[in-house]
């Protein structure tokens, strides 16, 4: 397998032979052949840090019982050598069974005549975290889990972070802080909210907060978990931040409270008049009628059914009658106080339930300027129309103790004016 037209820029070790002079190194440096998944070549110190006798047990070196996240970890190191050069962070190996932690450097190479991907990894520096279990677990999680995980000293300074870390931040790295600011703060898109955050840290506690971070794919909403630690090898008070991105999430229940949002105005409303549907008139009703009864209250309710709308859609079409319908609208709504509730419940069917104590006579005078200001003409998209009202009043508690009986006999009074002539308006008990 060859490599050379995708990684052509790599240094191309073809033989051993042009390794030599890093047997004069005392450091332990190793050649790793990706494809083969073996090692192709160690110094000295390396075959003696394998407690192994010679370089060929070390190419020899059974490595069929790693693990396919082992072999792709190997395969990450590579590509994050190729993409950056050198590579600069802490792994756990197992010479003679037993954990070392080494924090190590690694560059990419191709590797002999057939130029297999490989990388050269030199110890930079023995860790000594110990053989603790959870602490070299700790190591691998942070290094390979995809959210990112960084430990901070109480001011805030950076200790170590995942790849996933350096990922969404990696654009701080290339500008000064400003002053007074720490790389904690500088990922808040709201650095006032990360000195109030760090500041709670420093105080002791420990949660899971939820914030804005300016990462490199821009404003992303984090939660953020927190908590207290201590480093591994000098014992310093530190804190562990992990921050997973809910986004999308985030965005996607906004769209789902959008949508009951739009639904419920939709319910709420007339969607062609723009007055409230039957629906809020029912919601509202209880309310209000509910007020009055306790406070002895009457309260009117006017079932409104335009008379000639019918023969405005026959002769003008449905487009003119909608005009019609929405212009309707407008001149009941003038009429009435903001606080009255006008619905349209039908075709061309509105209802008014007054909000308010009033007189027999107060509801006559509205009716009689409902009547008045629906019989002037109404100029719709180049047509004149012209339409009057039946009104049929009920009054509350006397005709119905509820919207329900309320409707019902203002509807049976409405169909009285219809009959007699139209253009008018009645009483329930008229």
């Amino acid at each position: 397998m060859t490599h050379s037209s995708q990684y052509g820029h790599l240094v191309h070790i073809a033989t051993h032979e042009e390794l030599r002079l890093y047997e004069l190194i005392p450091n332990v440096v190793w050649v790793f052949d990706i494809d083969k998944h073996g090692w192709w070549w160690g110094n000295s110190a390396a075959v003696e840090f394998w407690g192994l006798g010679s370089l060929q047990a070390l190419i020899d070196k059974d490595l069929s019982g790693d693990t396919q996240g082992a072999r792709d970890r190997t395969l990450q190191t590579f590509e994050l050598a190729v993409r950056d050069g050198l590579t600069v962070d802490p792994w756990t190996t197992y010479p003679n069974g037993k954990p070392k932690t080494l924090l190590m450097m690694h560059r990419a190479v191709l590797l002999g005549p057939e130029r297999h991907r490989g990388i050269i990894a030199y110890i930079n520096e023995q860790v000594n975290m110990g053989e603790q279990p959870e602490n070299l677990l700790l190591m691998e999680a942070m290094r390979y889990t995809r959210v990112p995980a960084t430990t901070f000293t109480l001011d805030g300074d950076p200790v170590v972070e995942n790849p996933a870390a350096t990922d969404a931040y990696n654009y701080l790295y290339n500008q000064p802080l400003d002053e007074g600011m720490c790389a904690f703060v500088a990922r808040f898109a709201d650095p006032a909210q990360g000195h109030a955050c760090l500041q709670r840290v420093q105080a002791g506690e420990e949660g899971r907060w939820d914030f804005i971070m300016q990462t490199v794919e821009g404003p992303r909403r984090h939660s953020v978990d927190i908590r207290r630690t201590r480093h591994p090898l000098n014992g310093d008070f530190l804190f562990l931040m992990v921050e997973y991105d809910f986004t999308e999430l985030y965005e996607a229940l906004e769209a789902v409270e959008s949508a009951r949002a739009e639904l419920h105005d939709i319910a709420m409303k007339d969607r062609l008049t723009g007055v409230h549907s039957l629906h809020y008139m029912q919601e509202a009703a209880k309310a209000e009628l509910a007020h009055a009864d306790r406070h002895q209250q009457v309260l009117w309710l006017m079932f409104i059914d335009l008379d000639g709308f019918k023969s405005i859609n026959d002769n003008f079409g449905h487009n003119t009658g909608d005009e019609v319908l929405r212009e309707a609208a407008r001149r009941l709504q003038a009429v009435i106080r903001e606080e009255d509730l006008l619905a349209r419940i039908g075709g061309d069917e509105f209802v008014v339930l007054f909000a308010h104590d009033n007189t027999e006579a107060d509801a006559s005078s509205i009716a009689q300027r409902m009547l008045d200001t629906l019989t002037q003409p109404i100029h719709a998209l180049g047509h004149e129309a012209h339409i009057s009202a039946s009104i049929g009043i009920a009054r509350f508690p006397d005709d119905g103790k509820d919207l329900e009986s309320l409707l019902k006999a203002a509807d049976g009074a409405m169909y009285r004016v219809k009959k007699s002539g139209k253009n008018g308006f009645v009483y329930v008990r008229g």
